[in-house]
């Protein structure tokens, strides 16, 4: 399980939810991170996607609606995501369902059925993600090892970070820019060029026996087995 307390990220419309939402998870011992809208929920995550570890996402957001946010998060993570709604219909859990949510949760609701789904989902989660593997390359997510062919190999946090990145999203090419706003962060104001220099890093570091991130000419890189 992960040392420290677990960081949800909740958004929520209703200010009077929210607060009451964030009231009793900081007393069930986990950090939250609020927001009261769909674009401000976005920013929250961009900006310490590696720290969330689950979000409370209400569908009826003003401006960036929940569905919204749920797909563009998809894009980036498979962080564990609970749709809370007032919205009752089976079409639009479905949807939710169908969009990349892992729970549906309607409105109204008692606070410790939510938290025995946040726990469940939680230990499901950090269960199956403990451990990666790709090819050669296997990845401890607890420990933070990364073993290249058998052998142990030292990789700096951002390193780490990167190679977790593309092993989660084998098989797709991605930009620079989509590495940055995930990797780094959507504030981040570096250079662009700073993902090849990492990339050339950990392929210096994890050898010829795992030639797995491929250059895509023109658009960044694509992580494949093969």
């Amino acid at each position: 399980m992960k040392a420290g307390k677990y960081v949800l990220l909740v958004a929520e419309d209703d200010p009077k939810l929210l607060a009451s939402l964030a009231e009793f998870l900081t007393r069930s011992n986990y950090v939250v991170r609020a927001a009261s809208d769909g674009q401000q929920a976005l920013d929250l995550y961009f900006s310490d996607n590696h720290e969330i570890d689950l979000i409370l996402l209400d569908v009826m957001l003003p401006g960036v609606d929940g569905m919204q946010v749920l797909r563009t998060i998809r894009e980036y993570s498979n962080v564990p995501v609970i749709m809370i709604t007032a919205l009752e219909s089976e079409e639009d859990q479905l949807e939710g369902l169908g969009s990349g949510a892992d729970n549906y949760i309607t409105k109204p609701f008692r606070l410790r059925v939510l938290a025995a789904h946040i726990e469940a989902l939680l230990k499901r989660t950090i269960k199956a993600d403990k451990r990666i593997a790709a090819g050669l390359l296997e990845i401890d997510l607890e420990s933070q090892e990364v073993r290249a062919n058998g052998r142990l190999i030292e990789v700096t946090p951002k390193e780490f970070s990167l190679l977790v990145f593309f092993i989660q999203n084998k098989n797709k090419v991605m930009t620079r820019e989509t590495i940055i706003d995930s990797v780094w962060g959507f504030d981040y104001n570096g250079d662009i060029r700073t993902v090849d220099t990492i990339v050339k890093q950990i392929r210096r570091k994890i050898g010829p026996d795992c030639p797995y991130i491929h250059s895509v000419y023109g658009i960044g890189y694509c992580f494949k087995e093969a």
